[in-house]
């Protein structure tokens, strides 16, 4: 049986691959996975006819109490705003830093055979102060 750390990371890693995989369904490319800074992470960039979009993702296996991306609270969001500035100031994502930015979740819930995704668009507005 897995330790487990070993479950979440594999259940993440999961979770990540279905969520870039239903993105590049919309027509999404993928910019980067798993984009770090210091301490701050941005599990994947992509980029749409839309811009650049940064996006969490969650992934449970059934859901019992709250839905994945209720788990996005503030300071996940304030985390992941201050990841996405860094990444667009960084060599990598200076050629989007004119694009419009959205902020999304992507919820990976496995219950029976098909995992569940949904894929929430500009899941919240950063604000800067």
């Amino acid at each position: 049986m897995e330790a487990g750390g070993n479950h979440r990371q594999t259940l993440g890693k999961r979770g990540e691959d279905i969520a870039c995989a239903h993105l590049e369904s919309l027509g999404h490319t993928i910019v980067a996975r798993n984009w770090r800074s210091g301490h701050l992470e941005i599990d994947i960039v992509s980029l749409a006819q839309d811009g650049i979009h940064f996006v969490e993702v969650k992934a449970r296996q059934k859901s019992i109490q709250a839905a994945p991306q209720e788990n996005v609270g503030h300071t996940k969001q304030s985390r992941i705003t201050r990841a996405a500035l860094s990444f667009l100031n960084s060599r990598h994502g200076m050629p989007y830093g004119s694009h419009e930015c959205s902020f999304d979740v992507v919820a990976v819930t496995f219950e029976g055979e098909t995992p569940q995704v949904e894929w929430i668009p500009q899941a919240y507005i950063p604000i800067y102060l």
